[in-house]
C-alpha cells in the first residue's frame, strides 16, 4: 500500500504519498502540498484504490470518485501523469505563486486605468508573496500558509499592523484574480483582518507656530507653497499639490480647484473647491509674481520622479530646528482638519468636502484630540463647578475651606442658632471671591447678571 511520507522545509511542513513495490516499481511520488496528517491518510488509501482499479480493471469506488473531485488541480494532473486516470481536457494554465502575480501586474499595467503608484504597491506585495512562497504553485496555497505568511509580514519583516492588513487585502486581490480566471477555485487569503485602523500614537498636531517656524527654513517661494497648501489647505502631497495648475487658482473670489487623482473614479471625479484661507494668500501671490507668463503648473521645480519631496522636508524640519515628526505629510493634513472642524463649530460636511474625504475616514484617521482639547476641557469643568454652586446656594456665610453648599461640622452650635436668625445674602460672602478666584486661576473672569454667569476668555 502507498505510504505517506512528511517534509519539513524551514517551518512549511508537507506531506506526499509514496507507492510501494508492488504498487510500482520506480515507486513515484505524489506531492500533496500543506495539508494535515489525516488528509495525507486518506489521499494514500484512495492512491491506492487508484492503482488497484487500473491493474485489476475493475471501476473506481465512489469514494474515491468523490475524493478526486476535492483534489487540487496539481495532485489531479501528477495522477494524470503516472496513468492512474484518465486525462481530463483543461484549457486554463497552472502558474506558479511568483508567475501568476507578475501575470496580473502586467494585465494592470496594460489596461491603462491603474496609476504608477498602485503598480508600485502591487510589486511591492508581489516580491514578498514571491520570496515565501517559493516554486509554489498557485493553486496549492492553503488557508494555513496565508496565515503563516501573515506572521512572516509581522515577525521576520517587521511591519506595522496597519502595513501588514494592506499587504493581505492585496494578496487577496492576487488570488480573487485568479479565482475569475479560473485558475482555483477558492482564496485562501479570504476571512482574514484588511481594515487599516488608525494608528493613534503616530498622530501628530502641527502648531501654527512650528508651521511657521517650517516655512521660514524653507528655502524658496515654492516650497513655502508646498508647505503651504498641505499644512494650510490640507492636500494630499504630492499627487493633489503637483496637479495644481494656475487655471485652477480663483485669486478674485479667494478659492482654487482640486483634481485628485485618488478619488477621481468618485461620482464628483475628485474634483473640489477649497477656500484660499488667508495663510495661502501671501503664499501664493510670491509663487505667482515669480512665475514665467505661460506657466501651467503652481509648482514647476520639483516635479521630477526622482524627487522625494518627503525626505527633502525632513531636512528643511530639521533645519527649522524641529524634530521631524511621523507621517510628515498626511499630518499636516490631519492638522489642518482638526483645526478646520473647531473653527466652523463642527460642519462636518463643509470640512470634508474642503479635505476631500468622508466623515468616517475624517474621525478615524485625521481628526484628532489636541493638548488645547485638555486644557480647555479642564477649565470647563473648574467654571462648570463654581456655577453650579452659586445656582444652588451653596455660598454660605461664615464656611471655610471648599464652596460645598454643607454646614461646617465643627461649628460651635450657638452659631448655627445665629446664623438662623440673619439672612442669607450671597452678595455679601466672601467665599463668592474664592470662587471667582478659581475661575480666574482656570483662564476666564466672570460677571453677574440677571441670576446667570457669563464667561468669556480673559
Amino acid at each position: 500500500m502507498a505510504s505517506v511520507e512528511r517534509r519539513k522545509d524551514g517551518k512549511k511542513i508537507t506531506y506526499r504519498i509514496r507507492l510501494s513495490e508492488g504498487e510500482h516499481p520506480d515507486r513515484p511520488r505524489v506531492g500533496l502540498g500543506a495539508v494535515s496528517k489525516k488528509d495525507a491518510r486518506i489521499a494514500a488509501v484512495n492512491i491506492s484504490n487508484l492503482v488497484n482499479a487500473c491493474n485489476s480493471g475493475g471501476a473506481i469506488s465512489a469514494a474515491t470518485q468523490d475524493w478526486l473531485t476535492k483534489i487540487r488541480p496539481f495532485v489531479h494532473k501528477r495522477l494524470e501523469s503516472l496513468g492512474l486516470i484518465e486525462a481530463i481536457e483543461d484549457s486554463t494554465e497552472s502558474y506558479m505563486v511568483k508567475s501568476w502575480c507578475e501575470k496580473y501586474i502586467e494585465m494592470r499595467e496594460k489596461d491603462g486605468q491603474t496609476k504608477a503608484d498602485t503598480i508600485r504597491k502591487l510589486k511591492n506585495v508581489s516580491n514578498r508573496l514571491s520570496l515565501f512562497f517559493k516554486n509554489t504553485p498557485l493553486e496549492s496555497v492553503t488557508t494555513l500558509e496565508a496565515k503563516n505568511f501573515r506572521a512572516f509580514l509581522s515577525g521576520k519583516v517587521k511591519l506595522s499592523e496597519a502595513t501588514v492588513r494592506k499587504h493581505i487585502a492585496i494578496s487577496r486581490q492576487f488570488f480573487n484574480a485568479a479565482i475569475e480566471g479560473k485558475i482555483i477555485n477558492e482564496n485562501p487569503f479570504h476571512g482574514q483582518p484588511v481594515t487599516v485602523q488608525a494608528n493613534k500614537t503616530r498622530f501628530y498636531f502641527v502648531t501654527p507656530e512650528q508651521a511657521e517656524t517650517v516655512l521660514e527654513a524653507c528655502p524658496n517661494a515654492q516650497w513655502r507653497l508646498i508647505f503651504g497648501l498641505a499644512r494650510f489647505g490640507g492636500l494630499r502631497c504630492p499627487s493633489e499639490v503637483l496637479r495644481l495648475k494656475w487655471e485652477d487658482v480663483d485669486f478674485a473670489n479667494d478659492r482654487f480647484v482640486i483634481h485628485a487623482s485618488k478619488t477621481e473614479h468618485h461620482a464628483d471625479g475628485g474634483i473640489r473647491t477649497v477656500p484660499m484661507f488667508p495663510e495661502l494668500k501671501l503664499l501664493f501671490q510670491d509663487v505667482f509674481d515669480e512665475a514665467r507668463e505661460g506657466t501651467v503648473y503652481c509648482i514647476t521645480r520639483y516635479r521630477n520622479k526622482e524627487v522625494n519631496l518627503r525626505s527633502q522636508l525632513t531636512k528643511i524640519i530639521k533645519r527649522a530646528g524641529l524634530t521631524p515628526w511621523p507621517k510628515l505629510f498626511q499630518n499636516l493634513r490631519s492638522t489642518r482638519e482638526t483645526e478646520l472642524f473647531k473653527m466652523t463649530n463642527g460642519n462636518i460636511k463643509a470640512v470634508c468636502s474642503w479635505i476631500g474625504n468622508s466623515p468616517a475616514v475624517a474621525m478615524q484617521h485625521y481628526a484628532q484630540v489636541t493638548e488645547a482639547d485638555m486644557e480647555q476641557a479642564a477649565k470647563l469643568t473648574v467654571l462648570n463647578k463654581a456655577e453650579n454652586s452659586i445656582k444652588t446656594g451653596g455660598l454660605i456665610r461664615g464656611q471655610t475651606g471648599a464652596v460645598t453648599g454643607k454646614m461646617g461640622r465643627n461649628e460651635p452650635q450657638e452659631k448655627k442658632q445665629d446664623d438662623r436668625s440673619k439672612p442669607l445674602v450671597c452678595n455679601e460672602l466672601p467665599q463668592k471671591e474664592k470662587a471667582y478666584e478659581s475661575l480666574r486661576n482656570a483662564g476666564f473672569t466672570s460677571s453677574m447678571g440677571r441670576g446667570r454667569l457669563h464667561t468669556r476668555k480673559a
